[in-house]
């Protein structure tokens, strides 16, 4: 096993790199640097060779070249095992590299700022960086690349314990990790180019680059006995489950993580409006409200299904106050995770100290909705085997003026305001959707039937009496006038559906005839 002998530190990420260093020197391996990552370690009292003593030239064009040479190139891609390349080394003056450690320009932080010009970004895309990772990596035999702060002690170990070389086992994972690194960095330009910087290329391109990391391994799947793990997409800016931070409980769960996330998604409907509460159970709401303050919007998501809401999901579109903390706890209530913008210091207390689940209890952090711009990330893919389907996502801003009566008795003020609440809701049930509000509380859901009808039976059971004086929205149109039928025969006042069916001057006689009033919106909610 060959004893590294020489390593090349180039890093804009530091985290670490100092004690990485020392470690290298205290084995006697020469260091060589660049510009910031040299005055680091100097500032350390390491002893580093500067790349320009290698290459005779300075660096230039404001540090875009410093590395490109064949002082640097030919040191790392040099095959060990050919005598006629260290032959050429010789001839040249180039001494063999044996250890690069880099990692590249921070372009996704950059392009993750709001105030990030073109012209920065531009400068934030590295090139020497990937060049001599993909050279290290492509000379793995006799080259260790390193290229996450995360290995630095394990590598040092192995050194210390080798006589400061590294097995063939370790050179290879380091290169595999170090390709995987560049591929990310590169599908990110990509990505930003195909996005922010070329607004006129094709929508949907012949190849589509998608890079995540992972955030975690999960215990296990949806169920026992498949594994399984979250991964995240770096780019994405918005307020979502993979740019949350936990900050009480238990580990989450596949299971706790996809519900999070249609629990957040759902509450972001009201990202800049009233206080409004999301509960959570199998991805579909089975309680949502809005009201004046947030224990009250709480408490009627809550009241609109009680039975459910045990063991669910909360999400929330402020910051939990104790009061509302307090309410979350009392009533014999079980949540396994609750996100929210926030959570003020009298109520964590409250939230993690309850001895039944407390200490359990995940609680989830994300950024302030009311401060969220409301872009979204611009794809939402599904995937099928062996494949991928991509669309844009589900975003349609209904307002009053964009509804058709449809009926001869018109809505009211307060009607038309509550379908357009049930509407926001609606769009979040799987298909086939049915939605029954009151006073800006759900009271009844059909969720996920084979025919419509059915979702409209299971919204009236779980309504009961508060069907009466209800609205109805429907995520798609009646193909026959049995839901509207069942929903009038419930007390239902008012429906809001997207029309578009040949049985549609059914559905309104029916509504006519119970004297209800109907909506259409032309756009439609399907949730698979």
């Amino acid at each position: 096993m060959r004893r590294i002998e020489r390593a090349l530190i180039s890093v804009s990420d530091k985290t670490g790199i100092v004690e990485f260093a020392r470690g290298l020197q205290q084995m006697d391996i020469e260091l060589i640097s660049t510009g910031g990552t040299a005055s680091t370690l100097k500032e350390a009292g390491l002893t580093v060779r500067s790349v320009s003593d290698l290459t005779h030239f300075p660096e230039m064009l404001d540090g875009r070249v410093k590395t490109l040479h064949p002082a640097i190139h030919g040191g790392i891609l040099a095959n060990r095992q050919i005598p006629a390349h260290m032959e050429t080394l010789k001839q040249h003056s180039i001494q063999p590299i044996d250890l690069v450690c880099v990692n590249l320009y921070p372009f996704v932080q950059t392009i993750n700022r709001r105030d990030a010009a073109p012209a920065e970004i531009i400068e934030n895309i590295d090139i020497g960086g990937p060049a001599m990772i993909r050279s290290a990596a492509k000379n793995h035999d006799g080259v260790a690349v390193v290229v996450s702060p995360q290995d630095y002690e394990a590598i040092l170990e192995e050194m210390k314990r080798l006589g400061g070389g590294l097995s063939e086992e370790t050179r290879r994972r380091l290169a595999g990790a170090a390709y995987a690194h560049t591929a990310v960095y590169d599908t990110a330009i990509a990505r930003w180019f195909a996005k922010d910087y070329a607004p006129s290329a094709e929508r949907w391109p012949e190849k589509l680059i998608i890079t995540l990391e992972k955030v975690q391994d999960c215990r296990y799947g949806e169920n026992p006995h498949q594994s399984a793990a979250f991964y995240r997409d770096t780019t994405v800016k918005e307020p979502c489950i993979a740019n949350a931070r936990q900050i009480h409980g238990k580990e989450l769960s596949f299971n706790n993580i996809y519900d999070i996330n249609a629990a957040l998604e759902t509450v972001k409907e009201w990202a800049k409006d009233e206080p409004a509460a999301v509960i959570i159970k199998h991805t579909n709401p089975c309680g949502v409200a809005v009201a004046a303050t947030l224990i009250e919007a709480f408490q009627r998501a809550r009241e609109g299904d009680p039975i459910s809401a045990f063991g669910g999901i909360l999400a929330v579109n402020r910051v939990v106050d104790a009061a509302t903390a307090e309410a979350i706890t009392g009533k014999n209530t079980f949540f396994e995770a609750i996100i929210a913008p926030g959570y003020d210091p009298a109520a964590l207390p409250i939230l993690t100290e309850k001895k039944k689940w407390g200490a359990n209890l995940r609680l989830m952090e994300v950024a302030s909705l009311s401060d969220w711009d409301g872009k979204r990330e611009p794809l939402d893919l599904k995937r099928v085997t062996g494949g991928l389907l991509a669309q844009d996502p589900d975003q349609h801003d209904l307002t009053a003026d964009d509804l058709k009566v449809v009926t001869q008795r018109p809505p009211t003020a307060d009607e038309i305001a509550e379908m357009l609440f049930a509407w926001r809701v609606v769009k979040h049930v799987k298909s086939n959707a049915i939605v029954f509000s009151r006073s800006r509380q759900v009271v009844g859901i059909g969720a996920g039937q084979m025919n419509r009808v059915q979702s409209v039976r299971l919204a009236v059971e779980q309504a009961g009496e508060k069907a009466h004086g209800a609205v109805m929205a429907s995520d798609a149109f009646f193909p026959f006038p049995d839901g509207p039928e069942a929903a009038a025969e419930a007390g239902i006042t008012a429906i809001i559906q997207p029309g578009g069916s040949v049985k549609d001057a059914e559905t309104i006689e029916v509504a006519d005839r119970h004297g209800i009033a109907m909506v259409f919106t032309g756009i439609r909610h399907f949730l698979h």
